[in-house]
């Protein structure tokens, strides 16, 4: 299989990489500062510099993959839209390039809350996750009106750390019992795992310890 990671530069899309190395997969890591980040050095994987709002890059590099990942994480101030314009570019183009198969990395915002609320509407929502929910609701919006297979994946608090492979999941809302973080192994570990998975199409889930 031959995967396209955007966001491979980040926390989660590094872990992503390696990973998806780990496990045969030919990887395409996309963006600005590939080249520069110390991604690893393996004849499967191919760097493709490139702008994420670039509708004919982004084209190019998704023709011939079979499945994306999008583990763009964009600014928590609301100083940049990559989450959604970046998802917005990206699903257009693999609509023109008939790839299918989407697991993007969203947000607890989106997740339910009581009443049928989102997390995010919910009073006691911590005020500093506000703006990037925001966007991951519109992320979220995009993916729902388009023709693609996704899966959005909505961890709470992501920390740097290796896979254990032991953690909590569930559908639409945060699991229990929920230590409200995930680590970045255990992340790629399950975004990965969806490539081959049918459990969660066209579903927002949520990822804990």
């Amino acid at each position: 299989m031959k995967i396209i990671v955007f966001g491979a530069t980040g926390m989660v899309g590094k872990e992503l990489v390696k990973q998806a190395l780990y496990n045969g997969y030919e990887v395409k890591a996309y963006g600005r500062n590939v080249i520069f980040e110390g991604l690893p050095e393996d004849k499967k994987v191919e760097l493709v510099q490139g702008a994420l709002f670039d509708e004919g890059d982004v084209l190019f590099a998704i023709k011939g993959c079979d499945a994306v990942l999008f583990a763009v994480a964009g600014s928590s101030d609301g100083s940049d839209k990559s989450i959604s314009l970046g998802l917005k570019t990206v699903v257009k183009q693999m609509e023109k390039a008939g790839v299918k198969r989407i697991v993007a990395l969203g947000g607890m915002g989106v997740l339910n809350g009581v009443n049928k609320n989102m997390l995010m509407e919910e009073d006691d929502f911590p005020p500093q996750y506000n703006v990037v929910s925001i966007e991951h609701k519109k992320a979220l919006d995009i993916l729902e009106s388009s023709s693609v297979d996704w899966t959005m994946v909505c961890p709470p608090a992501i920390e740097a750390g290796e896979a254990t492979g032991i953690f909590n999941v569930a559908a639409d809302q945060l699991p229990e019992p929920n230590k409200e973080k995930i680590n970045s192994g255990d992340l790629a570990l399950f975004m990965l795992k969806q490539l081959k998975q049918s459990d969660y199409l066209q579903q927002k889930v949520s990822i804990s310890y």
